[in-house]
């Protein structure tokens, strides 16, 4: 069994420290700075803005982001296998004729 090791990661200025497998560190790294950005884009220019609003924010934009990639992954997966289908289905007519 593998321990964690211990990251400390920046949002928004302020330093949060994080519990990471080995081997997980930079996608950790990764997904603080994505976030650390986009809860600036949220906040803008209002540095005085509610930082649990922000976070709230940022985290829904995220959200609806992640749903947007699955539903078109979903979308490719249905073609693809549309294509596989009609492949088989020409395939098996040659074989058939042979």
């Amino acid at each position: 069994m593998s321990a964690n090791e211990t990251v400390s990661v920046h949002i928004l200025d302020r330093e949060y420290t994080v519990g990471v497998e080995p081997g997980e560190r930079n996608g950790l790294m990764a997904a603080a700075k994505l976030l650390d950005g986009k809860m600036r884009e949220v906040r803008g220019d209002n540095r005085m803005a509610a930082v649990d609003r922000v976070a709230v924010l940022a985290a829904l934009n995220l959200a609806h982001e992640l749903q947007q990639l699955r539903d078109a992954n979903s979308s490719r997966e249905r073609e693809l296998a549309r294509a596989i289908d009609g492949l088989q289905h020409k395939l098996d007519s040659v074989l058939d004729g042979l």
